[in-house]
């Protein structure tokens, strides 16, 4: 994902590298733990672009990337989840969304009162990146990262911020059910970013059930 989350396309594996990641491991660290991974994580990153479908995106440095990171473990609610297998090859980290409402600061119109809801109770996870090593199956790893960051965080949504130009990643997340929801301003780098959620459970589902709709009627594929 990019925006505020970077995936590859999947490729042809380089000489050497496994066919399969079959033997991928998902593992919780705390942010303490996170903070010591800082280099590998960076990385990482810088991995995850070595695709033409993240040609665009490469203007964003290793220390930019960095400086994220370190902002993001300092949110209360943070929490990462990695990918292994005898080395480091994915990971997805995010924070809970303040009770504020501050992170959607920037939406165009009316954020959906359902939505606002969830956030006033604390029931909203931002995911804020996920990276994953380029390799045929890393869709699915990135599929898994932020399944199990969601599920383990125990959040009735989860939300994101794309950007629109970033079509690989919209297709994937669409793809595994999140929900379009509208854009958002903000005033440092790419001005514009789309927002998606994503439910889980049948009453955050239902909840959001007119969402779904607008959402396909709006942008659909």
């Amino acid at each position: 994902m990019t925006a505020q989350s970077e995936q590859g396309q999947p490729h042809k594996p380089h000489a050497g590298e496994s066919s399969t990641m079959d033997a991928v491991r998902l593992r919780r660290v705390n942010r303490w733990l996170a903070q010591g991974l800082g280099g590998e994580l960076a990385d990482l990153y810088v991995d995850s672009r070595e695709t033409p479908a993240a040609e665009a995106y490469r203007s964003r440095s290793r220390q930019d990337f960095l400086n994220r990171l370190t902002g993001d473990i300092r949110r209360p609610g943070f929490a990462m989840v990695i990918a292994e297998t005898d080395h480091l090859v994915g990971c997805a980290f995010g924070f809970q969304v303040a009770s504020d409402g501050f992170w959607w600061l920037g939406f165009d119109g009316a954020l959906p009162q359902s939505i606002e809801q969830l956030t006033e109770s604390g029931g909203v996870f931002t995911i804020t990146s996920i990276l994953v090593q380029p390799h045929p199956q890393d869709q699915d790893v990135a599929r898994r990262l932020q399944e199990r960051l969601l599920s383990g965080h125990q959040a009735p949504l989860g939300a994101t911020l794309v950007d629109p130009d970033d079509h690989p990643t919209l297709a994937s997340l669409r793809s595994w059910g999140w929900l379009d929801v509208g854009e958002v301003w903000r005033p440092a780098g790419p001005t514009m970013f789309r927002a998606l959620v994503f439910p889980l459970g049948e009453r955050t589902t239902a909840r959001l059930e007119g969402l779904a709709h607008d959402a396909w009627t709006r942008w659909p594929g």
